[in-house]
């Protein structure tokens, strides 16, 4: 049997039908259809003549930009998930999943001008009117025909709507329902509203950032929000899917946000036994209490980042600073750290960052420019690795990390959709005729945008 992964023309799969193929689902390029269709005759003559079962298996193009490439196949290709639209740590999640390869299909809301996810790359959107019966039902179908349901919602939203994970996992033992929330699904926060700044709060990791003597301060939303939310969950889908291998069943997924977020910190809970962390904040070796652990000001009004921890790492630093260590009090000398400061200070404020980035390039000392989001993707380490991209309206982001060898992420690099934009052609795929979603969105049931994503 030859297994064909396509996601095209509905005229090339209507072709196709009479034949002994098996179709899955995959995203690919119309520009490639022809290829597509060259590779499966010849698959076919090899087939008969030979008798072998092939695989025949095409990626589509990420952009005009981006050369097709037959070697790559991203590691989550062939996985479908659904992606109820909601606020930054979901989308990001779902982000994550495209960019490996895996089919990402966002549910929006009709009658919403724009979207807010600014986290769609890769993405198709489908419209969906889940205040009716209608609605409700067709996400019902298209859950149960997917391999994962993300949601971001606040507990028990989805089963006033008769859509939670046991109902679903009844008709598809094999969904992998995740479950994305700020307190996670049971406790008394269960229901609470809550943002990043609330998740760190009740992790214990807010009560340590911050400067000695000053009240804990809310860094950037990402410690809860991304890594303790979005990432954590895209990690527990991932594990998921492995299982589901082995098992060939699904599971539920309860991504508490407060709990990643003290999962991420587990090297600071883990080393308060052995002295590391037993002091205030702001005053242990690596919450800025340690001058050789810190960021400087340049004459520039620039910055340095320092953390030359390990001996020779320091006396690197000192060297470079055109300092004599036996002129200074000990590294290690806690007393002794106001006044190690103090000089850091005075000579990092002598020269420039460019002066500063010369001197300790090459150098194990630990000490590199801190740069701004303008001038990371020119600075020649990043360059060279290619560590960060632009799209097709030029507009800059990182490259999805890790790097894998084989099945690197491709992530793609056409606009982010506008909502509603793939709401007929994910429904052809799901198996509605165009008679059925043109009577639905005749009833409000759903919504296209195709044509507006094109002006």
């Amino acid at each position: 049997m030859i297994y064909v992964m396509y996601t095209g023309s509905p005229g090339l799969m209507d072709f196709l039908s009479g034949t002994s193929l098996s179709f899955s689902s995959l995203r690919c390029c119309t520009t490639y259809k022809w290829r597509f269709l060259t590779a499966i005759v010849i698959a076919l003559l090899t087939s008969s003549a030979i008798g072998v079962a092939l695989n025949v298996i095409l990626l589509r193009g990420l952009s005009d930009v981006i050369p097709f490439s037959s070697e790559v196949i991203m590691a989550l290709v062939g996985v479908r998930v659904i992606e109820l639209a909601g606020l930054a740590p979901a989308p990001f999640c779902g982000m994550i999943l495209a960019d490996f390869g895996a089919k990402v299909i966002r549910v929006d809301r009709t009658k919403v001008a724009m979207s807010l996810d600014t986290q769609a790359r890769g993405k198709q959107s489908v419209a969906i009117n889940l205040k009716t019966s209608e609605g409700v039902a067709l996400l019902r179908k298209l859950c149960v025909q997917s391999d994962v349901v993300l949601e971001p919602y606040r507990k028990g939203v989805m089963e006033k709507l008769g859509l939670g994970p046991h109902e679903l996992l009844k008709e598809n033992p094999r969904l992998i329902y995740a479950r994305l929330t700020g307190y996670g699904q049971s406790g008394s926060y269960a229901t609470a509203a809550g943002h990043d700044i609330n998740y760190l709060a009740m992790s214990g990791l807010l009560s340590r950032l911050g400067r000695s003597g000053e009240k804990p301060y809310a860094p950037l939303n990402l410690l809860a929000d991304f890594a303790g939310g979005g990432l954590t969950c895209a990690l527990g889908i991932v594990l998921a899917l492995l299982e589901r291998t082995k098992s060939g069943k699904g599971q539920i997924i309860d991504a508490s946000m407060v709990e990643g977020a003290a999962y991420v910190g587990s090297f600071v809970w883990k080393s308060r036994s052995i002295g590391m962390w037993d002091r205030s904040k702001g005053q242990n070796m690596l919450d800025s209490g340690a001058p050789f652990y810190d960021t400087y000001q340049t004459s520039d009004g620039q910055y340095m980042a320092v953390g030359a921890i390990e001996p020779q790492f320091y006396r690197e630093l000192l060297k470079g600073l055109e300092l004599d260590a036996g002129e200074l009090p000990p590294q290690m000398s806690f007393s002794d750290w106001p006044e190690l400061r103090r000089i850091f200070t005075e000579r990092f404020a002598s020269k420039t960052q460019a002066d500063w980035s010369r001197i300790f390039d090459g150098i194990d000392a630990c000490v590199t420019p801190v740069l701004s989001f303008d001038q990371v993707s020119s600075h020649p380490h990043n360059q060279e690795r290619a560590s960060f991209i632009k799209d097709s309206s030029r507009d800059e982001s990182p490259r999805p990390a890790p790097v894998l060898s084989r099945t690197p992420a491709e992530p793609c690099l056409t606009p982010d959709p506008v909502i509603g934009e793939h709401t007929v052609e994910v429904l052809e795929e799901y198996g509605f005729t165009s008679a059925e979603i043109d009577q639905m969105r005749a009833a409000g049931v759903v919504e296209s945008n195709a044509v507006k994503a094109k002006l």
